[in-house]
């Protein structure tokens, strides 16, 4: 259980900061994440990683001298926003163009994709190299869908290597994809983990027994077992490993770096015993191992599980595997000190201005406001019974997200408004603010959903039924063409689709707003019931998808749920 806390809420924002402070002469606090407090050579790649906290030494621990040069820190196993990984990037570019690498998370995916457009646009060259070495999150033929967990070590470390030898950015890629190519991992849990705050775990295992193929954010193993002894998880182990190795290498006379890693509360004795057993079967494989590592590498808060990676080396990926790194999670050999960075020289991104408004969007503005004001606190009624509903087969926080994101986004919406912002702005502003502090796929996407929403609203419009309508059509259609989820997918897009199309229907007929809405929430309810006869195709869920039948999708019950809850906003509301 995580037991030392102050509000849960700030949990992320003070570990990075008490990071920082033990760490000055490595590591730099901006603005999302943290940067090297050295100076890099100048014109060289920036290696920039990233994704939920909870991880450490992942992200922020592996930045440093021969490693990143810096991570972006998402809350609590959510990816981070678009505008943090385009800050880090902006505070870590040295001039010879930005890798971003990650974990194939689907909120990663889009976040870390929107900023690597928005950098492209301003001229700084940027590419994207996706770890996907969980052997057990998808079959060998669809391995562009595995998850990343444990071998981001072994492809940060190459990349970074990599990059610090002047690579250039092209170079760099082909370097991380082959790093990518050459890993695998798998891994088992006996407990899940608990968030800080949260009375229980996000899945438990039953007594005596463990998970197969677990995920780094709670998500449950893909099967169970008895828990074997420590001689018999390493074979398990190693033989699943050895079922498949990268083509083009034979397994005799072989090289091999391996990570034998600890998720959290299988403790480095234990790491011990399993590891004397991997290194005999290795070597009686006639593999030659380099420089393994043992160790707590990529954790998931107090889980207790393990993971075994292996890195299969070449003459090209060994001297990047053990070339020296400096990091505050993360040291091997001897690097050369580097000179302290004056933190005036790096970039900081500010917020947008506030443009100006008329007084009817203004006006506007303020039902924007208390709509948000609803939308909290319709979410934070239904919080438990969101988590519920995900953790049947997801990671279980869905209901938590939510509720840090429509916080963030109503504290977000005021602050522009204070700021004289009409109700596109509070929008922006809103959605920014739900993406900054939730992150995660849901952060993304109801970022997406306000700042749709606002284009159409605008900062100097009064509302009209026809306004709102196409808002709502301009929020599926970006939500679609953002998030690549399609109807069937068992998505909030199964709900988020028919409720704008109805909408759409009704206002044509020329009814008042607010029945024209009644009607379309009702759409949207039966929508959001139907979705527990369909088999999640993407996201977090779909390794476990025979487990969701019959269960509803959490993003679309928390979507059906809010329109429904914004009625009586509407019905004070005087359109025109």
């Amino acid at each position: 259980m995580t037991r030392l806390f102050n509000d849960p809420s700030n949990f992320p924002e003070e570990a990075r900061l008490g990071l920082v402070a033990a760490n000055r002469d490595k590591l730099m606090a901006v603005p999302g994440g943290v940067v090297r407090s050295t100076r890099s050579e100048p014109g060289t790649v920036a290696v920039v990683i990233g994704g939920g906290s909870g991880h450490y030494p992942t992200f922020a621990g592996l930045v440093g001298q021969g490693l990143a040069h810096g991570a972006v820190m998402g809350n609590l196993f959510c990816s981070p926003s678009s505008q943090q990984v385009y800050s880090v990037a902006k505070a870590a570019h040295n001039g010879g163009g930005v890798l971003l690498s990650f974990g194939n998370y689907a909120g990663d995916v889009l976040h870390f994709g929107e900023a690597r457009e928005r950098l492209i646009a301003e001229g700084i060259p940027c590419e994207i190299v996706l770890v996907t070495d969980d052997v057990a999150s998808a079959p060998l033929e669809e391995i562009d869908k595995r998850r990343g967990i444990a071998g981001d070590l072994t492809v940060f470390k190459a990349a970074a290597a990599a990059a610090e030898n002047g690579l250039s950015l092209e170079a760099v890629v082909v370097v991380a994809k082959e790093a990518n190519r050459c890993t695998r991992s798998f891994g088992v849990a006996f407990e899940g983990c608990t968030l800080p705050g949260a009375d229980d775990s996000l899945f438990h295992v039953p007594e005596g027994r463990m998970a197969i193929g677990l995920g780094i954010h709670g998500e449950p193993g893909i099967s169970e077992a008895d828990i074997p002894t420590a001689d018999e998880l390493a074979d398990m182990l190693v033989n699943r490993l050895l079922q498949e190795v990268p083509e083009g290498i034979e397994i005799s006379g072989a090289r091999v770096a391996v990570v034998l890693n600890g998720l959290g509360t299988v403790k480095y004795e234990e790491l011990f015993v399993i590891y004397r057993k991997v290194d005999e079967l290795l070597q009686s494989a006639g593999i030659h191992i380099v420089e393994p590592d043992v160790g707590e590498l990529v954790t998931s808060l107090d889980m207790a599980g393990v993971s075994l990676t292996f890195f299969w080396l070449d003459q090209q990926m060994e001297p990047l595997w053990t070339a020296a790194a400096d990091a505050p999670g993360y040291r091997k050999g001897s690097v050369k000190p580097a000179e302290a960075l004056d933190p005036a020289e790096v970039e900081v991104v500010v917020q947008d201005a506030i443009p100006e408004a008329s007084e009817s969007s203004r006006k506007l503005a303020r039902g924007v406001i208390e709509s948000l004001e609803v939308l909290a606190n319709t979410v934070n009624r239904n919080c438990d019974l969101l988590g519920q509903i995900d953790a049947v087969a997801g990671d279980g926080d869905h209901g938590i997200g939510m509720q840090r994101g429509s916080k963030a986004a109503l504290e977000g919406a005021n602050e522009a408004f204070n700021k004289g912002a009409g109700a596109q702005t509070v929008l922006q502003w809103a959605g920014q603010h739900w993406s900054d502090k939730a992150g995660g796929t849901s952060g993304a996407i109801w970022r997406v959903i306000l700042k749709s929403m606002g284009e159409s609203l605008g900062n100097d419009r009064l509302l009209s039924g026809q306004r709102l309508a196409a808002g709502v059509i301009n929020a599926r259609d970006q939500v679609m063409a953002f998030g690549k989820a399609e109807l069937g997918d068992k998505t909030l897009v199964d709900v988020l689709a028919p409720f704008a199309d109805a909408l759409s229907r009704e206002v044509e007929k020329g009814g008042e707003l607010v029945t024209c809405w009644e009607v379309a929430a009702l759409t949207a309810s039966k929508a959001a019931d139907e979705t527990a006869k369909l088999l999640p195709r993407v996201g977090r869920a779909r390794p476990l998808a025979e487990k969701s039948l019959g269960t509803r999708d959490a993003g679309a019950v928390s979507l059906a749920l809010i329109i429904q809850a914004l009625i009586p906003v509407l019905k004070k509301c005087e359109p025109s």
